[in-house]
């Protein structure tokens, strides 16, 4: 998504936030409806995004004003990655203690002292690497965050060099399901509950690769013990969807796959009540991921849910979103032509 600014903004400057050894900026979103003791969600943009521009899009601080919850926004700078991308495939940004994923957990510490946010209900979301570091923090700070929605992403540790990148967004080669899971208990000593997660992807995504969404729900469902078969799948705006349980019964892992929908993140634009827009990698479908991510961390009021705007997308018609991927993406200077040429032709986002 071009780096658009956006002066109309709803989002807030949040700095000094600690050492931040990644060398992030971020912003952030207090709704007047916020009381002391509400959710926190930390959403990461996609690359070529902002914070300003993808929440105008997609509609989050609009929910946060609906349901109360606070928002922090990480940014990506340019002296990083060239193309706004958080580096997840990077060993020093993708590791518990160390660069960007620790700039992230700063901000959500420095959140909680400045606001009194609830410790217990953190979440993170993301698009595409977005999305993929918001499975670096699920994994490296898995106490930290009660859940995670990821769209477009990949699961964590699969790459660290930028060829590895490469063939994992194409969908080649990577761990089995047993090293997935194990590759995320050898992130941090972490023995507890783990995050729950919704994973979105688009069936026409030529980008990311379907397949990193069936992978991601292999390494959660091992982590999670739920067994291999879903414990149920149904259809939610026409569109595929299944859901995990783990042995006590509750709701772990959704999975929607978005019929025909290339590189993005779904939105439901039409109506008066929508507060979603539609733009480059942010796809009108019919349907909300932001909204209904939101009711799977039972962040939205389930009396509302249920019998509302839920009941109004359920349906058994199929459906095929609109894609507005572009083919080719620019891409800012800075790194040498053999890399520009292979994130060209590999659509790296």
């Amino acid at each position: 998504m071009p780096d658009t600014g956006l002066s109309s903004s709803r989002l807030s400057e949040f700095a000094d936030f600690g050492s931040n050894p990644g060398n992030l900026n971020a912003k952030s979103y207090i709704p007047d409806s916020y009381r002391k003791g509400a959710p926190l969600v930390v959403v990461l943009h996609g690359c070529t995004q902002n914070p300003s521009g993808y929440d105008h899009n997609s509609g989050w601080s609009h929910a946060a004003d609906e349901h109360g919850f606070a928002l922090l926004f990480p940014e990506q700078q340019r002296a990083n990655n060239p193309n706004l991308c958080f580096n997840w495939f990077s060993r020093s940004d993708a590791s518990r203690g160390s660069g960007e994923a620790l700039s992230i957990r700063q901000m959500v510490a420095e959140t909680h002292a400045r606001y009194g946010t609830d410790p217990a209900r953190v979440y993170v979301t993301g698009l595409s690497a977005g999305g993929a570091m918001a499975a670096v923090m699920l994994a490296t700070y898995p106490e930290v965050f009660a859940g995670g929605g990821i769209i477009a992403g990949l699961p964590f540790g699969t790459a660290q060099s930028i060829p590895e990148a490469f063939d994992r967004m194409r969908g080649h080669g990577g761990p089995n399901a047993d090293e997935l899971a194990e590759i995320v208990r050898s992130a941090s000593t972490h023995d507890g509950p783990w995050p729950t997660l919704s994973i979105w992807h688009g069936s026409g995504d030529r980008t990311v690769d379907p397949s990193n969404a069936e992978d991601l729900v292999d390494q959660w469902r091992a982590l999670h013990g739920a067994t291999k078969n879903p414990s149920r799948t149904d259809s939610v705006g026409g569109y595929p969807h299944r859901v995990w349980c783990d042995a006590e019964g509750r709701e772990v892992i959704e999975e929607y796959v978005i019929t025909g929908m290339g590189h993005g993140a779904p939105l439901s634009t039409v109506g008066k009540q929508s507060d979603e827009v539609a733009g480059p990698y942010m796809i009108e479908a019919g349907i909300s991921s932001t909204r209904q991510i939101c009711r799977f961390w039972g962040l939205c009021d389930e009396r509302i849910s249920r019998t509302g705007e839920l009941a109004k997308l359920v349906d058994n018609k199929p459906r095929v979103a609109r894609s507005k991927q572009p083919s080719s993406h620019p891409l800012a200077g800075g790194i040498t032509k053999t890399i520009e040429d292979a994130l060209r032709s590999a659509g790296l986002m």
